[in-house]
């Protein structure tokens, strides 16, 4: 009889959020409201879109595999060389490329809890082990984290800000860990919700890759230049890093069409402050009135809230009935995106009515 790994056999995958044409075919909701997987949604660039229209026409040609000038452009935005970049469908994919990269089977890997699930899901699925370390205070607990480095240790993933509790590690925090990593292993920090980031804290680690350090930075178009759909990201470490995950990675891992609007997103500063400032109002709105109602709250750097409340899948039911997608998280809390000033007026509307008895 044909099996997978008992490591395979053994996970549960990763369930996105729940898609509006869902919603509506499910309930008969029409206009349903999607705050669960933190998309902009201001949506791309135009300038973004022009690009991906143009680049329709050669798609029956193959992409670029290195994506070289989308590779060009990032380094004169990062100040990294090329060579010490690699492209991937989405942050996520380099996730992958990075584990199967540099871990082997029986080997550690160190993370926080709640953060991104795909670190434990794709450490497992390589055979490998996830060391889970709770947050402290809804952050990063650097301190117990060092602590788990052991001698099997190969990977450490910290999100930054932390995926779902908007959290961040500030620059002295990750500067002490760093002093404590022994050579063999390497530093994933995922920064895919860096451009919402307004605390001076915030830390820089472009650095450790000029010092030749084991850090490999992960960043995304998916969250504020909007692209989620074309899936693409990118990765930014020393040279020799980058080359050995280029052995794994397969030869036409990124669209040409992705390639085209991530470079046009990257040149449209405009949109980008635009989705920025959306993000701050939201924000600013969405703390008024969950303090209004009563409901507790982690203040956020990143584009959704984490809101803690007993009985939260059942509050998330009641949401979806009133035709607003959040996301649950654990018994007690849920992860909520920030959307347009009318969604997020929608989701107030429909706590309020929850909350005095209306549903």
């Amino acid at each position: 009889m044909l099996r997978a790994p008992e490591y395979i056999s053994s996970l549960s995958p990763y369930v996105p959020g729940k898609p509006l044409e869902e919603l509506q075919r499910e309930l008969g909701i029409e206009r349903p409201v999607k705050l669960a997987s933190n998309e902009n949604p201001l949506g791309p660039s135009p300038l973004a879109l022009r690009a991906a229209q143009q680049a329709l026409r050669d798609i029956h040609r193959y992409p670029d595999g290195g994506g070289y000038y989308l590779r060009q452009a990032l380094s004169r935005h990062t100040g990294v060389p090329p060579q010490c970049i690699i492209l991937g469908a989405g942050a996520n994919e380099l996730i992958d490329l990075a584990i199967r990269t540099y871990l082997r089977p029986g080997e550690e890997a160190v993370m926080a809890t709640p953060s991104f699930p795909i670190y434990r899901i794709t450490v497992k699925a390589q055979g490998g082990v996830a060391v889970e370390v709770p947050l402290k205070g809804h952050r990063h607990d650097l301190e117990a984290m060092a602590r788990a480095i052991g001698a099997r240790t190969r990977l450490l993933f910290i999100a930054n800000p932390n995926n779902p509790t908007g959290t961040i590690v500030a620059k002295e925090e990750l500067e002490a860990l760093m002093q404590r990593l022994h050579e063999d292993m390497l530093v994933v920090l995922d920064e895919a919700y860096r451009e919402y980031v307004d605390e001076p804290s915030y830390p820089e680690p472009l650095g450790y890759i000029r010092e030749g350090r084991n850090i490999l930075v992960l960043r995304s178009f998916s969250k504020a230049y909007g692209l989620a759909g074309l899936r693409i990201g990118y990765g930014l470490a020393r040279q020799e890093i980058i080359q050995e995950m280029n052995k794994v990675r397969p030869p036409f891992n990124t669209s040409s069409v992705a390639q085209a609007a991530a470079l046009a997103a990257l040149q449209d500063a405009k949109h980008l402050e635009r989705s920025r400032r959306l993000n701050r109002e939201g924000k600013e709105f969405l703390y008024r009135e969950f303090e209004a109602l009563g409901i507790e709250y982690v203040p956020t750097q990143a584009n959704f809230i984490y809101v803690l409340r007993k009985g939260a899948p059942e509050l998330y039911e009641k949401l979806l009935m009133q035709g607003v997608i959040v996301r649950p998280v654990g018994p007690q809390a849920l992860r909520i995106s920030i959307g347009l000033r009318e969604e997020n007026q929608r989701l107030v509307q429909a706590l309020r009515r929850i909350l005095e008895g209306g549903s």
